[in-house]
């Protein structure tokens, strides 16, 4: 049975304007008009419409509530999810390139297939990466038995190639030029040349120190 509170990113005693409130901005990030007509999108879309058909309306949502209930109740709830499958026809991949992805579940009222969101318990999507991320392209499944408040988590990473070792040189070249994500050794996010460039000369300062002193 679906979780419309779920599509909505609700909980069930959400009020009827927070239910507009979230329609709304919902049905405009997903619309498939703002998103080149994505088959992702329009999926999305057609269950944020589902959703809100039923939960603005009170009766409607009466009705569903208590179905939503008794399936809760009749679900095997005593038993964790799990990951029967989840697979991908390559894990080295161009920019552009087409890849398949297959999964299978039991146990699980919430199954998750990220970066695109929510998913049947088993299925097949097809799709094309745009961007990697530092070389790699990470998918999640995350199927939850929410009565149980367990989660299973599994990924899949589709690292990128290249046609030829000079665009693989340049995108080594452009990564160590990157400004790179904040941390405590690295409080300015300097590039991974800085970086290298400031060991060297701390490397070389020790070695000529060393030989100094025992000169």
């Amino acid at each position: 049975m679906k979780d419309y509170y779920y599509f909505l990113g609700i909980t069930p005693d959400a009020s009827e304007e927070d239910i507009k409130k979230v329609y709304r901005k919902l049905s405009l990030k997903y619309h498939p008009d703002k998103n080149d007509n994505d088959d992702f999108f329009a999926g999305r879309f057609r269950e944020i419409q589902e959703a809100y058909e039923i939960l603005s309306d009170s009766e409607r949502r009466r009705t569903y509530d208590q179905n939503l209930e008794n399936h809760q109740k009749s679900f095997r709830y005593n038993i964790p999810p799990s990951i029967k499958t989840f697979t991908a026809n390559k894990i080295h991949a161009k920019k552009g390139e087409e890849i398949i992805i297959n999964w299978q579940t039991s146990n699980a009222d919430v199954v998750k297939v990220l970066p695109f969101g929510l998913e049947k318990p088993f299925g097949e999507r097809v799709f094309k990466i745009t961007e990697f991320k530092d070389g790699k392209f990470q998918l999640l499944l995350h199927v939850t038995n929410s009565l149980l408040h367990k989660t299973v988590v599994q990924g899949i990473t589709i690292t990128e190639v290249f046609d030829n070792d000079a665009a693989q040189f340049k995108s080594s070249v452009e990564e160590m030029f990157k400004p790179q994500p904040r941390t405590r050794m690295n409080r300015s996010g300097q590039p991974k040349i800085m970086m290298l460039i400031w060991g060297i000369i701390i490397l070389a300062s020790a070695v000529y120190f060393i030989f100094r002193n025992f000169s």
